[in-house]
């Protein structure tokens, strides 16, 4: 009787798709590469097996302590990935948080799904292949993500003069992916109330009040809630957690008329333009505020009521998600949405665009002094948010 060959080392089937898994231990010490999808590899039972054995290896040699010389290219895909995450000449060490994360992710799975391919010996229907497997299902804008990574790494290889990064990255050039259908989504004023009130009814004020800030303000999640940031981002700050320092808006910023001004996380980088916003005239602002006793209203303006810390991303995207469905919000109303409801609002509102464009922290003219246009921009504000209050009140 012939002896069934054994699995692959960590493979699983799951749903009928190959998966290489780490093991238990390997998770827990703190193995960043969990799982891979081996779907690229699909009908191919030997390629599947040097797949896993691989990554066995890899995963075995980082928990033995040797992780190599990560700054080495030896002309994989693997190798130029860890070359642009360590070499401090690299673009990654410049890309905001906001950014990076999701860089980190998507180099994971380049470097886990198709690591081991040799640069310059990959064309444009291996990356057709591999577009096919990561849009699998409803996941293009997973896809063209990775292939915007991917070509980020190409161009630091080309930096390098690194070969085969500049033939790959002009193959890539030349493939037509299919565009991402563009948001529509643009929650309504009755939408937003809704779900500050059941915000509100599950102990999150301060969530409401950033989504207000959001929806009236035309305010980005991430300048309305702020964001964790690693310890060794260049700009200050006084909150501190776990390796982490927080950036976003405080209370000290907000004046005695109620006026709050901010850089805009987007313009810090760039122009360095702020943005003034007129907390006095917008109505769902004041609501909220009310919720908040005087006494609490120091340091960040948007903290987790369970741990007294601004929120984590991933916190304040699970009371988001409880609060749109209390609300009964359709799901495909994400919560940086609410910028896009504000704007939508105001134009139908009939507020200029000029004022819009100082609202949204857009750039002064050079012949402006800074003085003039602060006063610009909390006159814009103003006029936008009465016509907005108008428009409302007429419904």
């Amino acid at each position: 009787m012939q002896t069934k060959a054994p699995n692959p080392p960590g493979l699983r089937i799951l749903r009928g798709k190959p998966i290489w898994r780490a093991t238990r231990a390997a998770v827990k010490a703190g193995y960043p590469v969990k799982s891979v999808n081996l779907s690229l590899y699909a009908g191919d039972q030997d390629a599947i097996a040097r797949r896993c054995s691989r990554l066995q290896i890899e995963m075995n040699s980082w928990l033995s302590g040797r992780r190599g010389n990560v700054t080495t290219f030896d002309g994989t895909i693997r190798s130029l990935v860890d070359l642009y995450q360590a070499d401090r000449e690299s673009p990654y060490h410049g890309l905001p948080a906001s950014t990076r994360d999701p860089y980190d992710v998507y180099l994971r799975v380049l470097r886990a799904e198709v690591g081991e391919r040799q640069i310059d010996r990959c064309d444009a229907r291996d990356v057709r292949r591999w577009f096919a497997a990561w849009t699998e299902g409803i996941h293009l804008a997973k896809g063209k993500m990775i292939i915007a990574v991917l070509k980020a790494i190409l161009s630091f290889g080309i930096q390098c003069r690194n070969p085969g990064c500049a033939e790959f990255k002009a193959i890539l050039s030349e493939i037509k992916f299919p565009a991402l259908p563009s948001r529509d989504q643009a929650p309504t004023a009755a939408q937003i109330t809704a779900a500050r009130t059941a915000a509100k009814a599950a102990g999150h004020a301060a969530a409401a009040l950033a989504y207000s800030l959001q929806f009236e303000g035309t305010l980005r999640q991430w300048d309305a809630c702020g964001q964790w940031v690693p310890i060794g981002d260049k700009r200050t700050s006084t909150v501190l957690y776990r390796g982490k320092k927080w950036l976003g808006p405080h209370w000290s910023q907000v004046d005695e008329n109620l006026v709050l001004r901010f850089k805009p996380t987007k313009t810090a980088f760039t122009s360095g333009a702020e943005v003034a916003i007129d907390l006095s005239v917008c109505p769902m602002v004041m609501e909220d505020l009310e919720e908040i006793p005087a006494e609490q209203r120091t340091g960040p303006m948007i903290k987790d009521p369970k741990t007294g810390r601004p929120y984590t991303k991933d916190r304040f995207s699970r009371v988001w998600r409880a609060a749109r469905k209390a609300a009964g919000i359709p799901t495909d109303v994400w919560n940086r949405d609410l910028r896009a409801g504000g704007t939508t609002e105001a134009r139908e509102a009939d507020a200029k665009t000029d004022d819009l464009k100082k609202l949204v922290g857009h750039t002064a003219g050079s012949k402006m002094t800074a003085d003039v246009y602060d006063r610009a921009r909390l006159e814009a504000h103003r006029r936008v948010a009465s016509a907005r209050k108008t428009k409302r009140d007429a419904k």
